[in-house]
């Protein structure tokens, strides 16, 4: 989804949630689809709480500070056993990951209440936080199980060129005609956005968020915005620099862009040029990833560069400052991606 599109599902939310909750939405310094996530995850527990009587409001929106302040902790774990016998759209039950979104999302509401609000007597809305006795579940999978699954999603070392390579040469003889003249029409645009990603770490919104002016070729660097706004200068691969120079070259000759359109990467659209949207990258890189034989989202093109970071680097600092981490903790999987020397000193047991 683009931005427009989060706003306006954001809006919704708001409309159905108490004031508390659009000062809360208006106070954290977050990413817009983090943001949105939060309050769906605050929908959904708010409705919990009419449903069994916890709060007697006829409606999310009249849910009282009152209710909150009164929740005990024994409140809270029934809520997260509901969550966890809870099925997902799939008809699965939901995981631990999918239930401590929500934990997190409640923290942060009731850290705010209970800290950051400032009510017209100088203090917050109450003291008392449920919230922080509650821990998150632990992980159903362990980070070598994880790192290994990762592993299998990912184009590493010489098969990221040979995924290039086959976009480059191969892909349109693949399609019909209707599909190969979209394609090459959109060619090198679409090989420089996943070279990118894959030389840099980047988000797929960040890449459809940059700006010509963010692009610096001759130093092999391009400024990006992080979640919650951060601004951020990112090296780029060297092997990387032709494939988006290459596009560089041909944007204006093939997208006709207004003067004023700043937008590095572009869509024809109406007869108009547009700034691209993530929904438009995440769809073609899982279409042409599946026809080369093992499909990948953008994400798993970010897992790529920082698996391969972090095992020239070995040194979680600098690929966290790589992807716009605010911390290492994120980059935990990574170590675990190669485990060549694993094998190899279990080897040399006897």
């Amino acid at each position: 989804m683009d931005r427009a599109h989060y706003v306006k599902l954001i809006n919704v939310e708001l409309r159905q949630l108490p004031f508390y909750v659009q000062e809360f939405y208006l106070e954290k310094n977050l990413s817009i689809t983090t943001k949105y996530q939060y309050l769906t995850e605050i929908r959904r527990f708010f409705t919990w709480l009419r449903q069994e009587g916890i709060s007697s409001a006829s409606a999310n929106k009249n849910v009282e500070l009152t209710t909150l302040e009164h929740l005990k902790r024994d409140d809270i774990k029934l809520y997260i056993d509901f969550l966890r016998n809870s099925r997902n759209k799939q008809g699965k039950f939901n995981s631990p990951t999918t239930v401590n979104r929500s934990i997190v999302a409640l923290r942060s509401l009731f850290h705010y209440l209970t800290v950051i609000a400032d009510n017209n007597k100088g203090e917050p809305y109450f003291y008392r936080n449920p919230m922080a006795k509650i821990e998150a579940l632990p992980a159903s999978k362990t980070l070598n199980f994880r790192a290994h699954e990762l592993r299998s999603h990912m184009y590493r070392g010489k098969e990221k060129h040979d995924f290039l390579n086959f976009l480059e040469n191969e892909y349109e003889n693949h399609v019909n005609n209707y599909v190969k003249g979209h394609f090459i029409k959109n060619k090198k645009r679409d090989i420089a956005i996943i070279a990118l990603m894959l030389g840099t770490g980047i988000r797929v919104q960040e890449a459809a968020n940059t700006d010509t002016s963010d692009l610096d070729l001759k130093n092999a660097m391009i400024k990006v915005t992080r979640k919650g706004g951060q601004k951020d200068a990112v090296p780029i691969s060297e092997w990387v620099i032709p494939y988006v120079s290459n596009y560089y070259k041909s944007r204006k000759v093939i997208y006709s862009p207004a003067a004023d359109n700043k937008a590095l990467f572009l869509v024809r659209y109406k007869d108009k040029a547009k700034r691209i949207t993530s929904n438009a990258i995440e769809s073609f890189v899982s279409k042409y990833s599946a026809a080369f034989g093992k499909r990948l989202t953008p994400h798993k093109l970010r897992h790529t560069l920082a698996s391969e970071l972090y095992e020239q680097t070995k040194d979680k600092v600098l690929v966290s400052q790589q992807l716009g981490q605010r911390g290492t903790t994120a980059t935990d999987l990574y170590t675990h991606v190669d485990q060549t020397k694993q094998k190899e000193a279990l080897n040399r047991t006897k």
